[in-house]
């Protein structure tokens, strides 16, 4: 039987109370974490098995556990709203963001949906973000640092009404007030086809960004929203929790097309086009 792993200095770790309350902690030497439970001494923590029982001074149990990329986002230190994790993961399922993807998002903000980026294209993917501020990227590299991604990601203090540097990406997700604004630079800096999205918080800025995607050359438009409902894992009495996170923001996808004019100059004058076939049955003739 192989020996368990066990904690180091330096590690970041997950503490769970018996009461279900999170704490992220990083272990170093001679420290102490102070608890309304009680205190742990980081020296009684390090070495010590990953998934095991502790307890304070004062007898409180927690579970020493890895943090996940999701109580890293939940726990980021921030001074901005973040991408909450139950959208970020479905924006890398719609975009079809992976491995080796190259993605600009805008703007950073405090990195949590950099932080998901970063973690889903690796090792040989590229994030470009760009932000405005200053001190948005300065805490998004610090966050990004501390999770061992900043590798991935090139930071670029510029406003993208200028334009993007980069071309034919794969994604691009604008989390900004006005993407309406910046969809000539976005539909620039696709391939083909890429995948564009953006976030929102209320109804009607979505609806003057599909005003906008009408008139740009986007297509295959989507809005959705993702609701998340925890239970209380309880057996006896298992029920949703008191509490949700509802509501977060509208989230658009479209994909970028080729534009009119430019599928006119490329199409052979001699070619015949088939007919539009109607879609109304909401067949698929993909086989």
């Amino acid at each position: 039987m192989s020996e368990p792993r066990r904690t180091r200095p330096g590690d970041l770790v997950l503490l769970v109370g018996r009461d279900r309350k999170r704490r992220l902690v990083r272990l170093e030497p001679g420290e102490t974490l102070q608890t309304h439970k009680g205190i742990l001494r980081h020296d009684d923590l390090i070495g010590r098995p990953w998934g095991s029982r502790v307890v304070t001074h004062m007898g409180f149990p927690f579970l020493l556990l890895r943090p996940s990329l999701n109580d890293r986002i939940l726990h980021l230190r921030r001074i901005s709203q973040i991408v909450y994790p139950k959208d970020a993961g479905y924006i890398l399922l719609k975009m079809n963001i992976g491995p080796g993807a190259r993605v600009i998002e805008a703007g950073t903000g405090s990195g949590a949906l950099t932080m998901m980026l970063a973690h889903a294209v690796r090792p040989d993917g590229r994030v470009y973000s760009y932000d405005v501020r200053s001190d948005m990227q300065r805490l998004a590299r610090k966050n990004l640092r501390s999770a061992g991604l900043e590798d991935v990601v090139e930071f670029k203090l510029r406003d993208v009404a200028e334009g993007f540097d980069e071309a034919d990406v794969d994604a691009l997700f604008l989390d900004l007030p006005n993407p309406w604004d910046y969809l000539r630079q976005a539909h620039a800096a696709l391939s083909n086809g890429g995948f564009f999205g953006s976030i929102l918080p209320t109804a009607n800025q979505v609806s003057r960004l599909l005003v906008a995607l009408e008139r740009a050359s986007f297509g295959f438009v989507e809005v959705e929203e993702v609701l998340l409902r925890p239970y209380k894992p309880v057996a006896e009495r298992l029920r949703p929790t008191d509490q949700m996170v509802a509501h977060t923001g509208f989230l658009i996808f479209a994909r970028s097309l080729v534009a009119e004019e430019e599928a006119a100059a490329t199409t052979d004058p001699g070619e015949v086009q088939p007919a539009a076939e109607s879609d109304e049955e909401g067949g698929s003739d993909v086989s």
